[in-house]
């Protein structure tokens, strides 16, 4: 990390090993293993090998993340990386659509906060607009926590995560437990079952629970040791959660009837309560929540980080850089929090669960473009070439299963970003000229 990266961003870094790896785990650990096996049910075996298939994938994208840290500590994360390989312009616009992805993803994790909140307070789910009003006064929330600086985001990450793996360990027991039992058998996939599209689509849902294995490498002017820490967070953050996704997500899925589980608005809730307790459910609901939130917090933190990022390198204006005494960007956080809740509020007519799934694939299908953007630049800049065309082809084959609308409406508005970029531009030069200009 250069001495000019430091100074912008803020008083220095304060995220160590285990905070750095408390926020990779965190920000995947969230809404997608609490609602995405509704949304896997009807899959059957194809969501199992999704999984891996997904799991593959993102270790071997988050090993040349690592590897392009690494080799490019000066870069200060992902955008960095393809801005160096490919000029400011391409920069840019992958910058622009992993923010949007940010805060479609910020939205999406409100929304199953909520949805989770409606089953211990019933009128959040109720009506065509509570539920979003309800997210959004939660994305509020977070950034009030965000304000109060980095160390106090990071030190609520590291007490979410603890609180948080408590469901899924839960659900790996009792798992263990009706299969030793005998009260349940998992049913073999029947021939023909298993398909190359359902695998794809599979794939494509289970990603959006491991978005956010960059989130070191995004915060890296907030890791200390950099160039050591991030590679370690980055690696064992994504093995670790991705183990424990496969599992559980996997027992709820194939243990639970289909009918039952694709109508669920809380499946873990559900699996709880048919194996063990309704109080116990009740409780899972909580944990639930918790772990909804710790992941909020996250994304909180790397959307006011990456609008910074951007000022820092001249693709926003300078104005989002500035930090107060905390090393907090407000202005960065205030702004993607307002345009975060517009996400929310222009959406809120929809379901909660179709609300969900259309964010989800939405903000998978924009992050795809950074992943596949970094992997290019690996491959241009010859650092880890085998890895990176492995992962360039997995971002592209899943870009596809994602759907045209997803992946062609992510493209749009990342084309969106251009009048954005021309601005800049001027402004720019304008200042060239007129060194004293803000």
């Amino acid at each position: 990390m250069t001495q000019e990266t430091r100074k912008t961003a803020g008083p220095g870094a304060s995220l160590g090993l285990l905070a750095a790896t408390a926020l990779v785990m965190g920000n995947m650990i969230g809404s997608g293993v609490f609602l995405l096996p509704a949304s896997l049910a009807p899959f059957g075996w194809n969501g199992v090998l999704g999984w891996i298939v997904t799991i593959s994938g993102a270790l071997i994208l988050a090993y040349v993340l690592s590897r392009l840290t690494r080799a490019c500590p000066q870069a200060g994360g992902p955008a960095g990386f393809v801005t160096d390989a490919f000029g400011p312009t391409v920069g840019f616009f992958i910058s622009w659509i992993y923010l949007i992805s940010i805060w479609t993803s910020v939205v999406a994790i409100a929304v199953a906060a909520i949805s989770y909140l409606s089953e211990l307070f019933p009128l959040l789910g109720k009506g065509e607009h509570i539920p979003a009003i309800a997210a959004m006064a939660l994305l509020w929330l977070m950034a009030l926590i965000n304000l109060r600086g980095t160390r106090t985001a990071g030190g609520f990450q590291v007490v979410t995560l603890a609180l948080k793996v408590i469901p899924l360990f839960v659900v790996i027991v009792i798992a263990v437990m009706v299969l030793n039992d005998g009260r349940v058998q998992i049913a073999p996939p029947s021939p023909g079952s298993i398909s190359f599209g359902s695998v794809n689509g599979a794939a494509s849902l289970t990603l959006w629970a491991l978005l956010g294995f960059e989130s070191a490498s995004v915060a890296a002017a907030r890791v200390r040791n950099p160039q050591v820490n991030i590679a370690r967070a980055t690696l064992w953050g994504t093995g670790l959660t991705g183990l424990l996704y496969l599992i559980v997500c996997s027992a709820i899925a194939l243990l639970l009837p289909e009918a039952v589980v694709s109508h669920s608005a809380a499946p873990f809730a559900t699996f709880v309560g048919r194996f063990w307790s309704t109080d116990a459910a009740t409780l899972i609901t909580v944990f639930a929540v918790i772990s909804c939130v710790g992941a909020l917090n996250g994304w909180t933190l790397l959307e006011a980080e990456m609008v910074r990022d951007m000022a820092h390198r001249r693709l926003l204006p300078a104005w989002f850089a500035e930090t107060d005494a905390r090393g907090v960007s407000r202005r960065a956080l205030l702004i993607s929090t307002v345009i975060a809740s517009l996400f929310a509020a222009m959406n809120a007519s929809r379901s909660m669960q179709s609300l969900f799934e259309y964010l989800l694939l939405l903000s998978t299908s924009a992050t795809l473009w950074l992943y596949l953007a970094c992997a290019l630049s690996a491959l241009k800049l010859g650092i880890a070439r085998p890895a990176a065309l492995l992962g360039a082809a997995y971002a592209l084959w899943t870009l596809w299963g994602a759907g045209i609308g997803a992946s062609g409406l992510s493209f749009v508005l990342m084309a969106l970003g251009l009048p954005i970029w021309l601005l800049v531009r001027r402004r720019s030069a304008e200042q060239r000229v007129q060194p004293g200009l803000d």
